[in-house]
C-alpha cells in the first residue's frame, strides 16, 4: 500500500506527466497515463475513480466495489426503482449495466431512447438509490441477447451477389464495421457521457469491449481492441477508469495493455481462476467483473439454479480480502419479445429461453430470494454496514383461468410476398426478428420417378442452413419439423407436381457467442432443394409479430396450423403475475399490446413472466400466437414460475387441415 503520503506524491507526479505530454503534443492529457505494475495504470487526475496499488481511490478515498449486474431492458420501466432499492438492500454500492445496441438504432442512424429504452434515466434513478454504475456500452455484450447486442442490419448486405457470406465483419478492424461502431458510441455518449462521476453523474468505470479473449479470431486483435478503445474515448467516456474483463485463460487475448484488466468466472471456479489473474496483473486491485452467481436455460434442457452457501463462502472471501465484485446477475428479469440468445457449444445450437431468472438474488418477478436474504446477511456482517430495509414486494394473482377462443389462422394473416428466385434470409429482405413464411410452386422435373421416392410420391426436401426452426407443408398439410437444435436439414415429404411448398421458419435466437455471430443470418441460407433438383421463383412473406393482427377473429375454431388466439384478461386490480403455458405449444404471448415472450412445450420453461405495471384494472387484451392449431388456447395465472420435463422434440405438432 502507498499510505497517505504516498498516494499525494503519486497523485502530484502523475498530474506532472500529464501536463508535461500535454505540453508536448505526444498525447491529449487524458490519454497518457502512468503505469503502475503489470498491465494497470493510474488514471489521469481527472478521472474520478483511481488506481493505487491494489485499491480503487475514488476522488481519494478508497472503495470497494460491490456490484450487481442490473439490465433496464429485463425490467419494465415502472419497476426500475423497486429493484433499485432492493439492489442497494442486498449492501450493493454498484451496478454494472450492459446497453443493447439492437435496441437503439433499429435502423442505420435511427436512434431511439425513449420510454423502456431511456438508459439515461435508470443510470439517474440508479443514483438516487445511491448507487454507482459500472457501464458496459459494447459494442458487444454477449449477455445471452440475440446476437450479443448487435443490431441485425449489419448482416444484411453481402459479401458478393448470392453470397451467404455477411459484407460487415462483426469483431473486426474492418472499417465498414468500425464506421457502424463509431457512429453507435458516438451517439451513445450523447446520451450517457454527461452522467460519468466527473460530471457529477454515477458512472466511475467504463467496459471497452466484453470478453474479446474468447472470441479472438485474428491476428490483429490488439489492433482492434485499441481501435474500439479509442472509439470509446472519442465518445466522450475517456473521463472514467476504463478496463476489459475476461476468464483467466483468455486475459492475454483480451486485455488491453494500460488499462485495468477484470476477470469473470462462476460459482466454485474461485481458486482457479483468481490466481490466474494475479498473475497476470499481480499490482492492481482485483477485480472480480462477473462472478456467475446463477446460470441461464435453453430450450429443451434442464433448469439451471447454483449453490446458495458456495457462492455466500466465496463472495464473503472476496470482499474479506478487499476484493471488488460484480454478481451477475443481481436482478436476472426477461429478454422480453424476441430478445433471447443462443449458444454454440461443440457443433450444437442452443437457443436460450426468454426467462432470464439465472437463479438471481432477485427472481425473475423482482421478489428477493433466499440467496438474497443469505447474501444480504453475510454483507451486513462482513462489512459491519447497517442495510437500508429491504422494499416489500405485492401479492401476485394466481389462480384464474383463461380460455381463448376467438381464433384466426396465420395463413388468413399473410402480409404482401416479397419474390426472387432462390429464398433470402431474414436479413436480406430487411427483417430482424420474428418468423417468415418461404413459399414455392413444385415445378415439373423437380420429383423424382425412381422407385425409392417416386413410387410414393415421397420427395427429399433438404435446406442448406435453417436458422433456426421450420414447419414444412405442401398444400396446408403438415409433413413434419426441421430443428436447428437437433442438427435436422433434411426431411421426407409427401408431394406432387403442382402443388405449393410453404417452410414456415421461426428465428428462435441468434447466436451471441464464439465467431459464429459473424454469419449468424436468420430464415433460410443456402439451397432449398427437392430429391437434389432446385425449385425456381419464392413467394418470402416477412413476419416480424411486432404486433398481432388486429381484426378477422371468429369463434369458429382454428385447425390450420399456427394459429392466433384473442381473449380478455378481467382483472378488480393489477399485480405481477405468471401466465402459465404449460397446455399451449410453441409460439408467444401478447398482453396489451407487449410482446412478454416465447413459450415451447420442450421445457424447461413453462411460464412467462406477466408484469403487473403492464396491466390495469377491467379488462385486458390478451392474444397467444401458436404453431399448434387447437380449438382454442388455454392459461392460467400462477403466483411462481412453471417448470416442465425437458425433452428434446416437441409433443405432436398438431397436423393442420387442407384450406
Amino acid at each position: 500500500m502507498w499510505g497517505a503520503a504516498g498516494g499525494e506524491i503519486l497523485r502530484g507526479w502523475r498530474t506532472m506527466v500529464s501536463a508535461a505530454c500535454a505540453a508536448l503534443l505526444c498525447l491529449p492529457a487524458l490519454v497518457c497515463r502512468a503505469q503502475i505494475g503489470n498491465g494497470a495504470t493510474a488514471e489521469p487526475a481527472s478521472v474520478p475513480l483511481q488506481i493505487q496499488g491494489r485499491q480503487f481511490l475514488l476522488r481519494g478515498k478508497p472503495l470497494q466495489i460491490l456490484s450487481g449486474e442490473i439490465e433496464y431492458a429485463r425490467i419494465p420501466r415502472a419497476d426500475w426503482r423497486d429493484r433499485l432499492r432492493k439492489v442497494r438492500a442486498m449492501g450493493l454500492n454498484t451496478i454494472t449495466v450492459y446497453v443493447f445496441w439492437n435496441l437503439h438504432e433499429p435502423e442505420p442512424g435511427v436512434f431511439d431512447f425513449r420510454g423502456q429504452k431511456d438508459v439515461a434515466e435508470f443510470l439517474r434513478e440508479a443514483q438516487q438509490e445511491g448507487l454507482y454504475v459500472v457501464l458496459r456500452p459494447g459494442p458487444y455484450v454477449c449477455a445471452e441477447w440475440d446476437l450479443g447486442g448487435y443490431p441485425a442490419w449489419l448482416l444484411k448486405e453481402s459479401r458478393s451477389s448470392g453470397s451467404e457470406t455477411p459484407a460487415i465483419l462483426l469483431r473486426s478492424s474492418q472499417p465498414e464495421y468500425l464506421a457502424a461502431v463509431r457512429r453507435w458510441m458516438n451517439r451513445l455518449g450523447q446520451e450517457l457521457a454527461p452522467l460519468q462521476a466527473s460530471r457529477g453523474g454515477p458512472i466511475i468505470a467504463v467496459q471497452v469491449e466484453n470478453e474479446y479473449g474468447s472470441f479472438r479470431a485474428d491476428q490483429d486483435g490488439k489492433t482492434y481492441l485499441n481501435q474500439v478503445l479509442k472509439i470509446v474515448r472519442d465518445a466522450g467516456f475517456g473521463e472514467s477508469l476504463l478496463y476489459t474483463a475476461d476468464g483467466g485463460e483468455e486475459l492475454p487475448g483480451g486485455s488491453i495493455p494500460g488499462l485495468l484488466a477484470g476477470i469473470d468466472f462462476g460459482t466454485g471456479d474461485e481458486q482457479h481462476e483468481l490466481p490466474l489473474l494475479q498473475k497476470f496483473q499481480p499490482d492492481a486491485p482485483v477485480y472480480i467483473a462477473e462472478y456467475w452467481d446463477g446460470w441461464f436455460d435453453h430450450w429443451g434442457e434442464k433448469h439451471h439454479t447454483t449453490s446458495t452457501q458456495v457462492e455466500v463462502n466465496e463472495i464473503r472471501q472476496a470482499i474479506e480480502k478487499g476484493y471488488s465484485i460484480s454478481l451477475y446477475m443481481a436482478d436476472g428479469g426477461t429478454s422480453f419479445g424476441w430478445m433471447n440468445g443462443a449458444n454454440w457449444d461443440s457443433g450444437r445450437y442452443e437457443p436460450d429461453v426468454s426467462s432470464y431468472d439465472y437463479d438471481a438474488p432477485i427472481d425473475e418477478a423482482g421478489r428477493p430470494t433466499a440467496k438474497y436474504f443469505a447474501l444480504r446477511s453475510m454483507i451486513a456482517e462482513t462489512t459491519h454496514r447497517h442495510l437500508p430495509p429491504v422494499p416489500s414486494s405485492g401479492p401476485m394473482l394466481k389462480g384464474k383461468k383463461l380460455t381463448l377462443r376467438r381464433s384466426e389462422s396465420l395463413w388468413a394473416a399473410l402480409p404482401a410476398a416479397v419474390r426472387d428466385e432462390v429464398p433470402r434470409s431474414m436479413e436480406e429482405l430487411g427483417q430482424g426478428y420474428g418468423d417468415i413464411l418461404y413459399r414455392t410452386t413444385i415445378g415439373p422435373g423437380l420429383v423424382s420417378t425412381n422407385e425409392a421416392a417416386g413410387a410414393q410420391g415421397r420427395v427429399l426436401l433438404k435446406v442448406g442452413k435453417l436458422h433456426s426452426y421450420a414447419r414444412v407443408y405442401v398444400d396446408g398439410h403438415l409433413q413434419g419439423v426441421m430443428d436447428r437444435r437437433l442438427g435436422q436439414r433434411e426431411l421426407w415429404i409427401s408431394a406432387h407436381t403442382g402443388q405449393r411448398l410453404d417452410l414456415l421458419v421461426e428465428n428462435s435466437g441468434r447466436i451471441n457467442f464464439t465467431t459464429k455471430i459473424r454469419g449468424e443470418r436468420a430464415g433460410i441460407l443456402g439451397e432449398v432443394s427437392l430429391d437434389g433438383k432446385l425449385p425456381q421463383g419464392w413467394e418470402m412473406m416477412p413476419l416480424p409479430l411486432d404486433e398481432p393482427p388486429q381484426s378477422g377473429y371468429a369463434t369458429h375454431g382454428c385447425k390450420q396450423g399456427p394459429c392466433f388466439y384473442q381473449g380478455s384478461l378481467k382483472l378488480r386490480v393489477a399485480q405481477d403475475t405468471y401466465l402459465d403455458t404449460a397446455l399451449l405449444g410453441k409460439g408467444v404471448v401478447w398482453v396489451n399490446g407487449h410482446l412478454l415472450g416465447r413459450f415451447w412445450d420442450v421445457g424447461p420453461m413453462g411460464s412467462l413472466y406477466l408484469p403487473g405495471a403492464w396491466l390495469h384494472r377491467g379488462k385486458n387484451s390478451v392474444v397467444v400466437m401458436d404453431w399448434n392449431g387447437e380449438d382454442a388456447a388455454r392459461v392460467r395465472l400462477e403466483d411462481h414460475p412453471v417448470y416442465l420435463l425437458p425433452r428434446a422434440k416437441s409433443s405432436k405438432p398438431v397436423a393442420a387441415a387442407a384450406e
